[in-house]
C-alpha cells in the first residue's frame, strides 16, 4: 500500500514524554490511598480540559475457555474495598466474571502520561448498595437499563427505541423506576495495582503494589 498517508502510519506516530518522573519515596503507604491521589489529578486536569472522563477505565475479561474481552466502563466508586462499576448481569462481561472472577482495570489518561492498571477478582454488590447507587442516576439511564439487553442481538435500533419510549410511558419523568433484578455492581478487590508514569526515551517508571497474605501491601520497580 504505498499510496498511504505518511501521517497515518502507526510506526512513525511518536509522542515523547518528558513528565516528572515517579519515586518509591512519593508513594502512599496503600493503592487505594496512591490511587485517589492521582484520580484527583485527573479530575482537575478534566476540570481543565485535559482528560476526557477521568473515571473511564478498561475493563477486561475472560471467559470460560480464557478467550479476552475489553471494554470500557465507568468507575462509580472506590474505596479500600477496591473499584465498583456497575452493569447488566447478563451481559457478556458479567457472564465472563460468572465463569471467571479474574479481571483487570486499566485507566488511560494519555495526556498526563499516566496509566492505572489493577488485576484482582471480582463479586457482586449488595442489592441494597445496588439500589442507591441507581436512585442517583438520571431518569433516562434508569429507563435504559431496562430497555438495553446488553450484549444480545437486536434487529434495530428501532427495537431499542421503541422499548425506550414504552417504558418513558410506563415511568414518565418523577415516578420512581423499579431497580431491574438483571442489573447491579461489581466490585474488584486489587491484587496488585500499577502506576506507570510516562518518562523519556520509554524509560517509563513502573510501580505495583502487590498484596501479601498478612493484608500488607509490597511494592516492586518494574521495568519498562
Amino acid at each position: 500500500m504505498t499510496d498511504r498517508d505518511p501521517t497515518l502510519d502507526p510506526a512513525a506516530m511518536r509522542a515523547h514524554y518528558r513528565a516528572e518522573g515517579l519515586a518509591e519515596t512519593e508513594l502512599a503507604g496503600r493503592p487505594m490511598e496512591q490511587f485517589a491521589r492521582w484520580f484527583g489529578q485527573a479530575v482537575r486536569a478534566a476540570e481543565r480540559g485535559a482528560v476526557y472522563e477521568p473515571n473511564a477505565m478498561v475493563v477486561s475479561t475472560a471467559d470460560a475457555e480464557g478467550r479476552p474481552s475489553s471494554r470500557t466502563v465507568l468507575l462509580k466508586q472506590y474505596d479500600e474495598q477496591g473499584f465498583v462499576f456497575y452493569t447488566n448481569y447478563e451481559s457478556r462481561k458479567a457472564r465472563d466474571l460468572a465463569a471467571s472472577p479474574y479481571v483487570s482495570l486499566l485507566f488511560p489518561w494519555h495526556p498526563m502520561a499516566r496509566q492505572v492498571i489493577v488485576t484482582g477478582t471480582a463479586r457482586r454488590t449488595g442489592r441494597d448498595e445496588t439500589a442507591a447507587y441507581f436512585r442517583t442516576r438520571p431518569h433516562g439511564s434508569q429507563l435504559g437499563a431496562w430497555a438495553s439487553v446488553q450484549s444480545s442481538v437486536i434487529d434495530s435500533r428501532a427495537q431499542l427505541d421503541v422499548s425506550y419510549a414504552e417504558l418513558s410511558a410506563r415511568y414518565p419523568e418523577g415516578e420512581q423506576v423499579p431497580v431491574p433484578p438483571h442489573w447491579g455492581g461489581f466490585r474488584i478487590a486489587p491484587q496488585t495495582v500499577e502506576f506507570w508514569q510516562g518518562r523519556e526515551n520509554r524509560l517509563h517508571d513502573r510501580l505495583r503494589y502487590v498484596a501479601e497474605a498478612d493484608g500488607s501491601w509490597k511494592v516492586e520497580r518494574l521495568s519498562p
